[in-house]
């Protein structure tokens, strides 16, 4: 689960889905060793007819060619990497780093179970994961920036503005490796940033539970307690209603789920495909080309921060210096350089503080959700999917996210969109809707008949979902609103600690306490509120 190059899903009753040489999909039914161990995911569809080749290739192009019916949502674009940093937290196989003796059985059930528990910020605790942990075992690891010769405002190393990094290893790629539980939130800058601003929460709240005080032997699973808890809050009432229609949201939140495991009442949950492999990519088509990131890439600037350089300056995916070639592992540098660190007035909206300070110069909207990606999409930098050594060209399709997408779901074969609107009852997308959508969606008019014809009839579930919204203007709703809402739903329920297990539970952290904390309030905290800490770059040098 460690990139986005999965060729394998281990799905229970099925054993391990992949392609056989014939490139044709088949079940593979792993040793019983290996199999206790694998991460668990469940099928809530019937099983789909494949697609042809030909048509994945047609679709991914049509989704990834250069539109000019692009358009912004309302949605603060931050939430897209907020979104992805989820889908990882989601998605950690933690077992996979303990494969020794030492495992219990319900670390072993638990480590292979989706939750929303942040196990991709915490990994298995202070005790058996010391090495992101500072000396303490308490606050979580950060790391320094590189102070680069620009101007007065950069020429300083940062500390808590880049995360901790490995610092050893055979070439630069393993020495820059982040030292995090998982090293996807740094297969760009976005959510890298992501997941420094969870560790400064955590840090933050830890500070917070001792002026309480907290007996220092209980402040780290308070911390985490906390945490975690405000955390799916914000979740409930600030990520998830922004992209599924929020009558679905409430419907699942105070009636139950209707799909995924209805009547469940708690206990590890499995990962449907349907979500990992269609609904939850919702994220992919939120993406920017280009993005207004701080004072000096903006716009007007020096350059503005393009998509391409947010991969170029991670260090799973980039090499953190260019030029240079992003597929060359000893390319590069160690430490983000202090002129790329974020200035989250532009990714998030802080209006609602109150505080004109934290008012930015402009905050960038994430994409619609629809059928188009950024055309950037199509040709993915080799370390984003773990493809370094496979000596891909650089038009090669199998760089498309698009096609990589439509691919997997072959693999596994994914109920389509028509088979889950049957299943779900609710009414399935037209054939018009389906190749038309809003009319400034994807454009399918080259693809040739008999394979429109085939979309018609078989629409993959991930371009469905995303018709579903377009239509919807920009949320999910139908099919892709109901999976997404009934998983997080049951992902919260199975978590350790749990806001549906405890109902009285109320945030403390947000502004006014008791009732409110949104993505703004966790930033707010894990910067101590202070705009030069939200900015440290300033507006001017």
């Amino acid at each position: 689960m460690r990139r986005h190059n999965r060729e394998r899903y281990y799905v229970i009753n099925e054993g391990d889905l992949t392609f056989d040489e014939q490139h044709r999909p088949i079940g593979v039914w792993p040793s019983p060793t290996a199999e206790p161990r694998r991460f668990r995911f469940s099928r809530l569809g019937k099983k789909g007819p494949q697609a042809d080749n030909a048509l994945l290739q047609e679709l991914a192009k049509a989704m990834t060619a250069v539109s000019l019916h692009e358009q912004d949502s309302d949605i603060p674009a931050g939430f897209t990497y907020l979104g992805q940093f989820v889908d990882h937290d989601l998605t950690l196989d933690r077992t996979a780093t303990a494969l020794g003796d030492d495992v219990t059985v319900d670390e072993l059930v638990q480590g292979r179970s989706p939750a929303l528990d942040l196990d991709s910020l915490y990994g298995r605790g202070p005790v058996q994961d010391k090495h992101f942990y500072s000396a303490d075992g308490i606050k979580l690891r950060v790391g320094t920036t590189a102070a680069i010769d620009f101007d007065a405002g950069t020429n300083i190393n940062r500390t808590g503005f880049d995360l901790p990094r490995v610092g050893t290893g055979s070439t630069k790629a393993a020495e820059r490796t982040a030292q995090i539980p998982d090293t996807r939130n740094d297969e760009n800058l976005a959510v890298a940033q992501t997941h420094v601003a969870f560790i400064n929460f955590h840090n933050r709240v830890v500070d917070r539970l001792v002026a309480r005080p907290v007996p220092s032997a209980l402040l780290f699973e308070q911390a985490r307690e906390e945490v975690v808890k405000h955390y799916q809050w914000l979740l409930r009432e600030d990520y998830l209603p922004r992209i599924v229609h929020p009558t679905i949201v409430d419907d699942v939140f105070a009636h139950g789920r209707k799909v995924f495991d209805p009547g469940a009442g708690g206990g590890p949950a499995t990962m449907p495909i349907e979500f990992s492999v269609a609904a939850f990519r919702l994220g992919h088509s939120m993406v920017r080309e280009t993005y207004s990131w701080n004072r000096i890439f903006e716009p007007g600037g020096l350059t503005p921060a393009t998509l391409l350089l947010l991969f170029a300056f991670s260090g799973t995916s980039g090499i953190r210096a260019p030029p240079g070639d992003l597929d060359d592992p000893n390319a590069g540098g160690l430490r983000l350089p202090t002129n790329w660190i974020v200035d989250w007035r532009r990714l998030h909206d802080f209006g609602p503080s109150g505080r004109p300070e934290l008012e930015g110069p402009g905050i960038n909207r994430a994409r619609r959700m629809d059928t188009i990606l950024a055309d950037p999409l199509a040709t993915l930098p080799a370390g984003a999917f773990g493809g370094r050594d496979a000596g891909l060209q650089p038009d090669d399709i199998q760089r498309n996210l698009a096609f990589r997408n439509l691919v997997r779901a072959n693999m596994v074969e994914l109920a389509t969109g028509q088979q889950m609107a049957e299943q779900i009852g609710t009414p399935a997308l037209s054939a018009e809707q389906v190749l038309v959508g809003s009319g400034d969606g994807a454009d399918l008019t080259a693809i040739p008949a008999q394979l429109r014809d085939q979309l018609v009839a078989n629409t993959p579930l991930w371009f469905y979902v995303l018709r579903e919204a377009e239509i919807n203007g920009g949320r999910l709703n139908g099919v892709g609103g109901r999976i997404v809402a009934e998983v997080f739903h049951r992902c919260m329920e199975s978590s350790r600690y749990s806001i549906l297990r405890e109902p009285e539970w109320r945030p403390w952290l947000g502004k006014p306490e008791g009732t409110s904390f949104t993505m703004m309030d966790l930033l707010l905290v894990a910067f101590d509120g202070k705009a030069e800490n939200l900015n440290p770059l300033g507006d001017k040098p």
